[in-house]
């Protein structure tokens, strides 16, 4: 058959890294070959190439407007990245275009060579969501007379650099919050949290020190715990779609009545994640430290910490300044200044143990922790595992009467006597 003289049709990327994988930044350069593999003398109009770099956001909702009338309404936005076209063979021709020109290829193995350079610009960091997706690609098309074309297509990575070795990302993170549980007109003790962290930024595969202090004067057992979230948020034809998603988390011991605990530097590690994309106009993916107390029965008491996953990891120098900064913000929260405390972010019921079962179910080793090491490690992890589970947030809910939840979730203090 003539569709069997053409036997391979590949592309190969010449610049890897030490872990075999594609990966590059803004204004890199891009080499690569196309490689052909005929049984027979192939006679070829063209052989183009075409790399393009987009992030495309889908979602729908359903609509009900009647009794028995609904309508769906689909949300879609893209934005391109990189748009490059190259014939390495050829021109392009109409069909209808005299046969004189061709190129023939001879019985076995062709490489043909191809290069472009990404653009100088902030590119959005590769990334697959639920609702989104940012993607580099390479694709061939081989164009023969009067035959189909055959056609190849390859992706490859691109990281957006983030330093974390910035003022803004070295500085120390904290926050207190407190609240009290209510029976009807009877007023338990509050509970009260105050934690803080070394920095804002962080890479995959460092470790977290936790500080933090629980106090419970209320008549719950609770416990306290951190966890770390990944929020990804979608944006098309003005609306938002947010998903959270939960990646690593800790605990500590029950706390009774009347008891504090304190964390002096409580470790969590973050596992090979995608960096924070803050640049993509309809894709963000954004991280938060939730130090909380689970209150059984009740409303959680949450304290949330924005961070920043970078992927140029703390510098010596850096890490000495951000240990002077912790000391002088120790210092100002010996004073019982307050800062300001982000907002909440809600519990998700993620176990640990599907998680757990996710990581043992990859074939990904993890490589030494250096620079690369943890931002590769992503890379497999992420482009192998299995989805997470994800829980949906609506960016824009209807307010909720936070007081009256509170007091129900309370009803069943028993009241100090007065």
């Amino acid at each position: 058959m003539v569709l069997s003289k053409v036997k391979a049709f590949a592309i190969y990327f010449d610049n890897l890294n030490e872990h075999n994988l594609p990966v590059f930044s803004g204004g890199d350069q891009i080499s690569g070959r196309v490689v052909v593999e005929v049984t027979e003398e192939v006679r070829v109009r063209s052989l183009n190439i075409h790399a393009r770099g987009v992030a495309k956001v889908r979602w729908t909702e359903s609509r009900n407007t009647g009794a028995n009338t609904a309508y769906t309404q689909n949300y879609t936005e893209e934005v391109e990245y990189l748009n490059h076209y190259d014939n390495l063979i050829g021109e392009e021709r109409d069909d209808e275009s005299p046969d004189e020109g061709f190129t023939v290829l001879c019985t076995g193995v062709h490489e043909f060579a191809f290069s472009l350079n990404l653009p100088q610009m902030p590119l959005a960091t590769s990334f697959e969501g639920k609702h989104g997706s940012v993607r580099y690609q390479v694709k061939a098309e081989l164009q023969r007379p009067w035959l189909l074309p055959v056609k190849v297509k390859k992706e490859f990575i691109v990281f957006e650099h983030i330093d974390i070795n910035t003022p803004l990302l070295l500085a120390p993170q904290a926050g207190t919050k407190e609240k009290t549980l209510c029976c009807w007109f009877c007023a338990s003790g509050p509970i009260s949290i105050s934690a803080k962290i070394e920095r804002k930024g962080y890479t995959p595969g460092e470790s977290i020190q936790i500080f933090a202090e629980v106090e419970n004067c209320s008549s719950r057992v609770v416990v306290p715990k951190a966890a770390l979230y990944q929020t990804q948020t979608f944006y098309a034809k003005g609306k938002g779609k947010q998903i959270q998603q939960l990646v690593s988390n800790l605990r500590g011991d029950p706390l009774a009545q009347g008891k504090s605990q304190s964390w002096e530097g409580k470790s969590l590690k973050i596992p090979p994640v995608s960096p924070s994309i803050i640049d993509c106009p309809i894709i963000r993916v954004e991280y938060a430290l939730v130090v909380y107390v689970d209150v059984p029965g009740g409303l959680n008491l949450n304290l949330s910490l924005p961070l920043v996953i970078g992927t140029i990891p703390l510098h010596a120098c850096s890490s000495r300044t951000s240990s002077i900064s912790s000391q002088t913000s120790n210092l100002r929260w010996s004073l019982q200044e307050r800062p300001e405390a982000p907002p909440d972010y809600s519990d998700l019921a993620v176990s640990e143990e599907h998680r757990r079962d996710c990581l043992q179910g990859s074939d990904w080793s993890p490589p030494p922790e250096e620079a690369e090491g943890s931002l590769q490690a992503y890379i497999t992890e992420f482009r192998y595992l299995p989805p997470p589970l994800y829980s949906e947030v609506d960016p824009y809910p209807d307010p909720v009467e936070g007081p009256r939840g509170a007091e129900d979730a309370g009803r069943w203090d028993s009241c100090p006597s007065r």
